[in-house]
């Protein structure tokens, strides 16, 4: 894949956390070193991820993110204003987005966690419209309650995201096979292509290989810019695949034998 060169945006280049605001960094999430350490962090024109260990706060980043930038916490575009369960933080009231001079023609926030109830919504949306074109001709046309997890994720990818926009994704990969997180990659260069701009927070060493993205790694230390073959995801999985059988003979090993 050639380098990408948006026709617009970026929309959003950097984040501000507030921190005259917080009431405390000793209560969850801003306790969380990425968090507590946070003040700026600049966001790539094009493809940011977010990486690192599970609990080190890049969902939750992330999903500040997407309150600051008008989205609904639970995922969806931003007309979807339905609520399950209060469970988001206050991390993105304190959050100042600092954005580019063009606003996004289309914008999407997905949460592989709470898809299955962004789906119910849709269903719930067209059953209530007055009128209109059904919400899920974007999808497709097809219930995605009627495909596989990882079917529903790519109607999405394919039909509902329309180029020019600010998509937010977090953990894509969980309902992708490999082929499939190949074919998540070749539609985001497409949209890419149209001026759009991705943040996302993944454990997929496939994703997190697109070229020339910015990689930020969350840890005990804070956020830190990597370089893709010094990320662990990257190094423990070619370790892996290099050598299954050794990797596998330490990891059954007893104890004591090594």
């Amino acid at each position: 894949m050639k380098k990408t060169r948006a026709v617009q945006g970026p929309f959003v280049h950097e984040l501000i956390l507030n921190r005259d605001r917080v009431a405390s960094f000793d209560k969850y999430p801003y306790s969380l070193p990425p968090i507590r350490s946070l003040s700026r962090l600049k966001l790539h024109p094009q493809v940011t991820f977010l990486i690192g260990d599970n609990g080190t706060g890049k969902s939750t980043l992330l999903e500040a993110i997407a309150v600051a930038a008008g989205f609904n916490p639970e995922g969806g575009g931003r007309n979807f204003n339905y609520s399950t369960r209060a469970s988001h933080s206050s991390l993105g009231d304190h959050l100042t987005l600092v954005k580019g001079t063009s606003s996004p023609r289309d914008s999407y926030f997905l949460r592989a966690e709470s898809f299955f109830t962004v789906a119910t919504q849709i269903e719930i949306m067209d059953r209530e419209a007055g009128g209109g074109p059904p919400i899920i001709n974007s999808y497709g046309g097809v219930s995605l309650h009627e495909q596989s997890h990882g079917e529903s994720f790519m109607a999405l990818l394919v039909h509902r995201l329309g180029g020019g926009g600010l998509y937010l994704l977090d953990e894509p990969e969980a309902a992708l096979s490999p082929q499939r997180q190949l074919a998540l990659l070749r539609r985001m260069h497409e949209l890419l292509q149209q001026g759009s701009q991705f943040i996302i927070a993944t454990h997929s060493p496939i994703l997190m290989a697109y070229p020339d993205a910015s990689i930020l790694q969350f840890s005990a230390e804070g956020i830190a810019r990597t370089e893709y073959q010094e990320t662990e995801h990257y190094q423990v999985t070619k370790m892996f695949l290099d050598d299954p059988e050794r990797m596998l003979a330490l990891l059954m090993a007893p104890d004591d034998q090594y």
